[in-house]
């Protein structure tokens, strides 16, 4: 009964409508074997595609500047996997390949109007937050073709305790190392190594090292 009156009292203060995301959530259960509390405005194609290990909850929590006609979609056509209980922000868009993985450890949140458009792998670790209007985008989709072009890895690999600040862009092979503060607006590239350091700029670089964040 506390569980109930604990998502009521969220649900409406997130303007969510508690009878429309119990009845899902149970409806979701009996069919799929999956805990999942999704506002009326979630639209999930691909939901046999997402693997937890807990609860997911997609635009039930409260921020101050998102609205109750705001709509979240997931296209899953490949594997979201999730290590635990894990929260999604309303207005997201997932759009996730036919052979593309994205593994999401414990702790931490993906925030409000994010996009995760990936093709071929995305890893982020424990406890990281992602905060609204990120895009992390592992494709090119056209080719620019020239000589001696080298072959890289399109993974993206955030470490654990990373901070992602907002409107931070995240392309393709790039690696965030633990501990790690990117900084709002920030356009990363390549692969860092240094953890505990502040990234930042257009291209990203290391601008403060030695840092803790909480």
């Amino acid at each position: 009964m506390k569980k109930l009156l604990s998502l009521y009292r969220r649900c409406a203060k997130s303007e969510s409508a508690f009878w429309h995301v119990l009845l899902r959530s149970l409806f979701i259960k009996l069919i799929y074997r999956k805990l999942f509390f999704l506002h009326q405005n979630v639209t999930i194609k691909g939901i046999k595609n997402i693997e937890t290990n807990g609860k997911l909850e997609v635009g039930i929590n409260y921020v101050g500047f998102i609205h109750k006609s705001d709509k979240t979609y997931l296209n899953i056509n490949g594997k979201l996997k999730f290590k635990s209980s894990y929260s999604i922000g309303r207005g997201c868009r997932f759009d996730i390949g036919k052979d593309a993985v994205v593994s999401i450890g414990s702790g931490g949140y993906i925030n409000s109007n994010t996009n995760l458009i990936i093709m071929h792998n995305l890893t982020i670790g424990d406890n990281c937050i992602i905060s609204w209007n990120c895009q992390f985008l592992d494709d090119d989709f056209h080719e620019i073709r020239y000589d001696n072009k080298k072959s890289l890895d399109n993974s993206i690999i955030i470490g654990n305790n990373v901070w992602i600040g907002c409107g931070a862009q995240i392309y393709k092979g790039a690696v965030i190392p633990d501990g790690c503060v990117v900084a709002s607006n920030s356009v990363v590239r390549g692969r860092f190594t240094a953890e505990n350091a502040i990234i930042g700029g257009n291209p990203a670089r290391i601008i403060k090292d030695d840092i803790t964040w909480c």
